[in-house]
């Protein structure tokens, strides 16, 4: 269940954010152990920051640069 960071790279938000509901449901489910529960809070996080990351990517994109060198909403 492990994966590495090129893998989490090629994920859109779209599936990141499909991801983190699973795992919301499996820390929710009672069935789950501590140990299982720890893991399963250690992924979220990370793609919590993997989202975060892409998100603040997609907001500077959304920068336009005008002829005079300074950045303005697009």
């Amino acid at each position: 269940m492990t994966e590495t960071i090129k893998e989490k790279e090629e994920k859109t938000l779209e599936e990141a954010f499909s991801e983190l509901d699973v795992l919301a449901k499996k820390l929710e489910d009672r069935e789950t152990s501590l140990e299982e529960s720890f893991c399963l809070y250690k992924q979220g996080m990370e793609l919590l920051k993997y989202c975060s990351g892409k998100l603040d990517t997609v907001e500077k994109k959304m920068l336009q640069m005008d002829e005079d060198g300074t950045l303005r909403e697009f």
